[in-house]
């Protein structure tokens, strides 16, 4: 098979309804187009590996990779980029919120850029639990990193594949894919692209992942304005407890020579500053774990996945 011109990365996890619908519109949305199709199967524990196979034995554009494992939506994606072969790389979900239709617009769009991003301008999903808190986290996120995007949770993106096969992902920073790009000096244009309401399935989102993301934002934020000079971040926030101490340490003294509040003049003398100093331990060992296993990843050139088997991609 000659080397396609573009190459889609699916993640796949528990989707087995969705699959040959999903391959089916990739085909007809596609026909004009040299491509292949890598799906990650990320340890799904429905028939999702065993559709998939069929998929790649009546195809041979689809590819796929089955993780020994459910490693995430980050380590799926790596996969794809690194084991893909094409120039043009696009990713989109499995769920079939993302439609294929969309990709030849954003191909067109590519002409003028590095990375076109999908924005659901007119999203399908719960405005509680999903829309709303989603909206929250892109504002957040653009404000912090200064890429100014809608909709940082869209999987349907379409990328050059120089700006993004050698950035390092690791955990959940998948979404942040835009930031390191732009790092990397790519040129980003964002439209908009139809969202479908989820017809079969789950959703694997929820607000249990809010923290994660505050979490990963933080991780971010400390890469890329600290990373080089870490003693700014932990000198000004040395300098702020510091103070705090010392205001707690000035108050609870007064305090103890008032024989009304000697348990109070205690509490600010010992309890104040001892949670703090615990929580300031909590955060620097986080991110230092996060700057270590970047290291081992990157130094040791392993991959934050595992691999059972793969379908079609002998001559990738």
């Amino acid at each position: 098979m000659s080397t396609p011109n573009i190459s889609l990365i699916v993640p796949v996890f528990d989707e087995e309804d969705n699959l040959n619908p999903l391959h089916e519109r990739i085909q007809t949305a596609l026909s004009n187009l040299n491509f292949e199709v890598i799906y990650i199967n990320d340890g799904s524990q429905d028939r999702s590996a065993e559709i998939l196979d069929n998929i790649a034995k009546k195809d041979e554009r689809a590819k796929v990779i089955h993780f020994v494992r459910n490693y995430g939506q980050t380590a799926a994606l790596t996969a794809g980029i690194r084991l893909s072969r094409s120039e043009i790389l696009i990713t989109l979900d499995a769920d079939l919120q993302n439609d294929p239709f969309d990709i030849p617009h954003m191909l067109e769009e590519l002409k003028d850029c590095d990375v076109v991003c999908g924005w659901r301008k007119d999203r399908k999903d719960n405005f509680i639990v999903r829309t709303l808190p989603s909206k929250v986290a892109n504002a957040l996120i653009s404000r912090l990193s200064n890429v100014h995007l809608h909709d940082y949770g869209c999987t349907l993106r379409v990328y050059k594949r120089t700006y993004i096969h050698d950035i390092p992902l690791y955990g959940e920073m998948h979404r942040f894919i835009p930031i390191y790009v732009t790092w990397a000096g790519a040129k980003i244009k964002e439209i908009p692209v139809r969202h479908h309401p989820r017809t079969a399935g789950y959703s694997k989102y929820g607000l249990w992942r809010i923290p994660k993301v505050l979490l990963d934002l933080t991780t971010l934020k400390f890469l890329r304005d600290f990373f080089v000079t870490p003693i700014y971040f932990f000198g000004w926030v040395g300098i702020f407890i510091a103070l705090f101490g010392l205001f707690c340490g000035l108050v609870g003294t007064y305090l103890w020579f008032q024989p009304d509040h000697t348990e109070m003049s205690m509490i600010l003398l010992v309890l104040a500053p001892t949670s703090l100093m615990f929580a300031l331990i909590e955060v620097t060992l986080g991110i230092i774990a996060e700057v270590l296993i970047r290291m081992h990843f990157e130094i040791q050139k392993k991959e934050p996945y595992r691999i059972a088997k793969t379908r079609n991609m002998e001559n990738s």
